[in-house]
């Protein structure tokens, strides 16, 4: 069964992103690391022992690549208008140690197989063929860690823990029926709402903080 690994903040900038997690967290988030092959970078932040947080940007100093960037990044407009409506947390990953399985189950969903170099090991990661996000973000992306654990700077662990995730959404009964479809532990918890938008809740050394 696929589990959740992390949740994503989209952001127009690092910058951005950064202020964005201080603002709602009362932490700064310290950086993780560049994506050579997606001429991305992000920030990382434990939220327990098994899931963390992670703010994702096109790196404007990385060389340009072939082919689309993951999360939707090269639809800068899309990005900008999430952002300045408060759609900032708007993708989550699933971690799987039978990936092909439920590529092939759900390609449609999840796209193409593509396999990246991490900074421990190499792993696999789906992206749908135009780099959006997985039915417009609904739908978690997969990664397959081979085994290994993610890696993270000691400044990472900054005393955070998910106490809850949760997707509102116009249509929950659909999305409720995607996520039993998809069988994923940790999937968010579903809420009938007027606007498409996640919420995590979360505890910090300042409180109980809320980010969106």
């Amino acid at each position: 069964m696929p589990k959740l690994d992390h949740l994503s903040v989209i952001a127009p900038s690092l910058k951005e992103g950064v202020e964005h997690v201080r603002s709602c967290l009362g932490i700064d988030i310290p950086f993780g690391r560049k994506h050579a092959n997606m001429s991305t970078h992000n920030h990382l932040l434990r939220l327990g022992d098994t899931v963390y947080l992670e703010v994702i940007a096109i790196d404007e100093n990385a060389p340009p690549i072939v082919g689309p960037r993951w999360f939707g990044l090269d639809n800068r407009a899309a990005v900008r208008k999430a952002w300045d409506e408060g759609r900032c947390l708007r993708s989550w990953v699933a971690s799987t140690d039978h990936f092909d399985r439920h590529m092939a189950e759900h390609t449609s969903i999840y796209g193409e197989k593509r396999e990246f170099q991490g900074s421990a090991s190499s792993y696999f990661f789906s992206i749908p063929k135009d780099g959006s996000l997985p039915l417009n973000g609904v739908a978690p992306a997969l990664i397959d860690r081979q085994g290994k654990s993610p890696s993270f700077s000691s400044e990472a662990e900054q005393g955070c823990k998910l106490l809850d995730f949760a997707l509102e959404h116009p249509d929950a009964e659909k999305v409720r029926v995607l996520y039993r479809t998809l069988n994923i532990a940790g999937a968010p918890t579903v809420i009938q709402g007027a606007v498409f938008g996640y919420t995590a809740k979360i505890q910090t050394p300042e409180g109980t903080k809320v980010l969106c």
